[in-house]
């Protein structure tokens, strides 16, 4: 079994509210959980309204296929137009 966990900190430059980041994220995350099959979760920053770190995991018996879907599911959110990474974080278990 291998969990692969990628700690996302992000900028969302084009809000100005809490509200406007929580329909950005939400519109985020619910895409990643349908195309790619991870958990995903706001770890930090709930009270900064440009900024957010999230968390994607995801787990499965073949390491190849874990790291294509969590490689896949940080371009994604590369490739946003809402959003920028600023830096992340991955681990393999």
């Amino acid at each position: 079994m291998v969990l692969k966990l990628i700690t996302i900190d992000l900028l969302i430059p084009c809000c100005s509210s809490l509200k406007e980041k929580r329909y950005v994220l939400n519109g985020l995350k619910t895409k990643l959980r349908r195309r790619f099959n991870v958990s995903v979760s706001e770890v930090d920053f709930q009270d900064k309204w440009q900024r957010c770190k999230l968390a994607v995991a995801t787990v499965g018996a073949d390491r190849s296929i874990v790291d294509s879907g969590c490689d896949k599911a940080l371009k994604l959110i590369e490739n946003d137009g809402r959003v920028q990474v600023l830096d992340y974080c991955e681990e393999i278990r």
